[in-house]
């Protein structure tokens, strides 16, 4: 229990990502430089700097009794977020990060409470997954524009964005199911010792996240 303990405090005083605006037009790469540029920030949003998505994707990994079903899951959650990250950055859809920042925090908690109080997955799981994933494009989206954004190879760095958050990822869902799944999984103490703390844990930074995001806009 000590280790969950820990987890949590060295979230909780996790650092935030501080981006710097890149002036693309006045350094023009090749689009081979940027697709490569931007799938690697794509990776580095999840890990090591995305630690909201990070336990998103730790709480979908919970429930599932099969690798393919969590990878549909995350799948899943990869085409929402992709549509309103492309909907965001094509300055189709505007929300502010007051609401967008509390709401990611908030869909963390639940799906963190939903593992704790439930031994199988709802049926309304995919549409949680789906729905949450289009707060979560929404983030990657304010995340992107402070980075900033090649307008000459637009649909070029998006993609690649976006590949490298799959990659981060599945990294995520292959360590978890190579490190639990497949070694603890069948133990008798998996869920009492495993599964419900770690949630807990989870639940609770969601829910300090949500708190303090609210009060800090």
């Amino acid at each position: 229990m000590k280790f969950f303990w820990l987890l949590s405090v060295s979230l909780l005083v996790g650092g935030q990502l501080f981006a710097h605006t890149i002036d693309f037009e006045v350094n023009k790469k090749s689009s081979e430089v940027i697709f490569t540029d931007y799938v690697q920030y794509g990776f580095q949003h999840i890990i090591p700097l995305g630690l909201d998505h990070i336990l998103f994707i730790v709480c979908v990994f919970f429930l599932n009794n099969s690798l393919w079903s969590i990878i549909k899951q995350a799948s899943l959650f990869t085409l929402a977020h992709s549509i309103t990250l492309f909907l965001a950055m094509n300055d189709m859809i505007s929300i502010s990060s007051s609401i967008i920042e509390p709401l990611i925090a908030l869909s963390i908690a639940i799906l963190a409470i939903e593992n704790i109080l439930k031994k199988s997955q709802s049926a309304m799981r995919h549409f949680m997954v789906f729905g949450f994933g289009l707060l979560h494009g929404l983030g990657f989206a304010g995340a992107l524009s402070e980075l900033g954004f090649p307008t000459y190879y637009f649909g070029t760095a998006l993609v690649a964005f976006n590949i490298g958050v799959e990659l981060g990822q599945l990294s995520i869902v292959f360590a978890l199911y190579i490190m639990l799944h497949l070694i603890l999984s069948n133990k008798s103490f998996y869920r009492n010792r495993i599964v419900i703390p770690i949630n807990i844990v989870i639940a609770l930074i969601g829910i300090y996240w949500t708190i303090t995001r609210t009060l800090n806009f």
